[in-house]
């Protein structure tokens, strides 16, 4: 088709390229932010797997989980839930292969863009022990999870009971009161057929220091303690314990023990953008045949995206700024852009009738005047 051949056209320096003049545009968009949110940029990285039933792609290959597919690297920023860099990898690749430079990259970028701090956050397989140092020299901040290798486990045991403190984790939601709880039908099966039920007892956490076998400088690790009980037909079976480990350069003052554990956990949020690139935009579909096209089609689909999050922060009306920027790509495009008029011309101007009643459609309307006289410069 005429967009497979235009894919095709791309090489690895022009999809750069690309990646290059839409960061141009959004650091003038970032500009739009208000000084307070430019204080901390939250840079989150994760590997997902977009699979494909083709058999003649370039660059496919098998993944861990045996699917056939590609493994693309996304570079987002939690603060406006906009993705900075994508790349797209062949499908059997770790997720961290080739996340170094696209995350320093990530952070020259928010420097470049007005943040005054940046954090990096990712989970077991980004935290790279190679890197501590240099980050930490050049003031950038990690929370990172990282793997409990059995020694990180002795040391966890070890911790005297006195040290633990009881983990309360807090809603972020406030209960209103309107809904009552529905009631849990899978637990109500996994009882009534006697299979055995694992249940969060109770949580703990630590602190340790950490020294990385590779750096010079000694780091923060969070302990988390899980204690699960397993039961099965309504009685105890036994006890389990089980350790998260998490690494910081954040200092006690800035991050508490607790905020650590949250901290790391918010990065999770990440995924529900992964699965707007997905399902929402289309953009992991790899509807070309080369690996490079399919990472220029990723992109552009990223783009879409991206423009969705620059409205947001652009948006006039600050009442509308948080629904625009949760608010799913399906939902945006049905809202905001599908909207059915009647053009009407007349001799001396043409008049636009939308024709289906919707909240944000007046909304729209009342933002136009506001854009023209914009000047993005």
């Amino acid at each position: 088709t005429t967009a497979g051949d235009f894919l095709r056209r791309f090489e690895e320096k022009d999809v750069m390229d690309l990646m290059g003049a839409i960061n141009i545009a959004r650091v003038r968009v970032w500009q739009r932010l208000a000084k307070k949110d430019r204080q901390l940029a939250l840079i989150d990285t994760d590997g997902t797997i977009a699979p494909t039933t083709g058999e003649c792609k370039e660059g496919m290959d098998i993944s861990y989980k045996g699917t056939w597919g590609y493994a693309p690297l996304v570079v987002t920023l939690a603060n406006t839930q906009e993705v900075l860099f994508v790349k797209n990898r062949p499908g059997n690749q770790p997720s961290h292969t080739g996340a170094v430079t696209y995350m320093d990259a990530a952070v020259a970028l928010v420097r470049k863009g007005g943040f005054k701090r940046a954090r990096l956050r990712g989970d077991t397989d980004f935290s790279l022990t190679k890197e501590f140092d240099r980050w930490d020299t050049e003031g950038v901040e990690f929370v990172f999870g990282i793997d409990a290798h059995p020694s990180f486990v002795a040391r966890a045991n070890a911790v005297p009971q006195t040290v633990w403190e009881k983990l309360e984790r807090v809603s972020q939601y406030v209960p209103t009161g309107e809904r009552r709880r529905p009631e849990n039908v899978k637990k109500q099966i996994v009882v009534e057929r006697g299979y055995t039920n694992l249940v969060l007892e109770d949580e703990h956490i630590a602190e340790i220091a950490y020294t990385p076998s590779c750096s010079d400088k000694t780091y923060r690790m969070i302990v988390l303690r899980k204690i699960i009980r397993a039961e099965k037909h309504q009685q105890l079976l036994f006890r389990e314990t089980r350790y998260h480990f998490y690494v910081t350069n954040v200092t006690q003052k800035v991050l508490s023990t607790r905020a650590v554990v949250a901290e790391a956990n918010a990065r999770c949020n990440q995924e529900n953008l992964i699965e707007q690139l997905k399902n929402g935009v289309q953009g992991m579909r790899m509807a070309s045949n080369g690996l490079v096209s399919n990472w220029a089609y990723l992109v552009i689909a990223a783009l879409a995206w991206n423009l969705k999050a620059w409205l947001a922060i652009c948006w006039p009306a600050k009442e509308q700024r948080r629904d625009l920027r949760r608010m799913e790509f399906r939902r945006f495009l049905h809202t905001l852009m599908l909207l059915p008029c009647q053009v009407v011309k007349t001799a001396r101007r043409v008049v636009l009738r939308i024709l289906t009643y919707s909240p944000w459609a007046r909304v729209l309307l009342e933002g136009i005047p506001f854009f023209r006289r914009q000047r993005f410069a």
